[in-house]
């Protein structure tokens, strides 16, 4: 990447930080500049410059280019074994709270929300559990409101069921209609859907366990100690962290602050 293009990129981040209040500007660059130039394609435009005038003045384009950003990749029971060692090893500790709040932070079109609501189910505690299910991007929310997925998943999705430790089959909780397999009402009930923007937003609320799997590989490093301590504010003493089999704890300003329940697949407890 020349100098030029570097300025262009710049100022295309700072001119919709400023514009539109949304924060690209503390993400990975290769991964950006790949996604600004698969939407100058789309748009049959020549130069960053002219992406910027285009996304200043046509919102549509604007709301094009943020979807580029927003890397949405899911599926229900993702990477089995972190939710097979949530079952064994935190689920103990969940079952003495009364009420247990937790947040699916980049949830995407909200397979894992749900994967965790089936599995809280199996094990009794559902029903004094709320999700809150967050993500930046408003066309990945409108698709998890929808509240179910292609029924050409269904056979993936049933082993990574297996393989998390599932003690029924996924078909007790779903029903197929129109091409589609729609989760049973009872688990999108525990479920609330809302627009949260992890490079500027707050804290909402106060947790017991925060899972956020594979998002912060697209942050730099300031950014992703800036979401370890909005995590850290909004978990409860003692609380859970759940990260993405890519992501650690390590060179962050919060190492001291967790302890490592499970090394491979990242789940920590807060000590302090």
């Amino acid at each position: 990447m020349d100098e030029l293009e570097q300025i262009e990129i710049e100022l295309l981040l700072e001119a919709l930080y400023r514009h539109y209040g949304v924060d690209f500007r503390n993400y990975v660059m290769s991964t950006i500049r790949r996604r600004i130039w698969h939407r100058m394609r789309a748009e049959r435009l020549t130069t960053i410059s002219g992406l910027q005038e285009k996304a200043l003045h046509d919102r549509s384009v604007f709301k094009r280019l943020t979807d580029d950003f927003s890397i949405n990749v899911t599926e229900l029971f993702r990477d089995p074994g972190f939710f097979r060692t949530f079952r064994s090893k935190v689920v103990p500790y969940l079952k003495d709270y009364p009420l247990i709040r937790i947040w699916h932070a980049g949830c995407s079109t909200g397979e894992e929300a749900y994967s965790m609501a089936i599995l809280l189910h199996e094990e009794g505690l559902l029903a004094k559990t709320r999700i809150y299910a967050t993500d930046m991007n408003e066309a990945v929310l409108r698709e998890a409101k929808l509240e179910s997925f292609p029924l050409e998943r269904m056979e993936a999705y049933a082993c990574n069921y297996k393989l998390s430790g599932g003690r029924k089959s996924l078909e007790d909780y779903l029903t197929a209609t129109g091409g589609r397999a729609e989760f049973r009402p009872f688990l999108g009930e525990r479920i609330t859907f809302a627009q949260h923007n992890l490079a500027v937003d707050e804290s909402f609320n106060e947790f017991h366990v925060i899972v956020c799997r594979n998002v912060m590989i697209y942050f730099n490093a300031h950014l992703q100690n800036r979401v370890h301590e909005l995590f850290h504010q909004s978990l409860s003493p003692s609380g859970f962290l759940g990260l993405g089999n890519r992501e650690s704890m390590t060179f962050t300003s919060f190492t001291d602050c967790y302890k490592e329940m499970e090394h491979n697949e990242k789940l920590y407890r807060k000590v302090k």
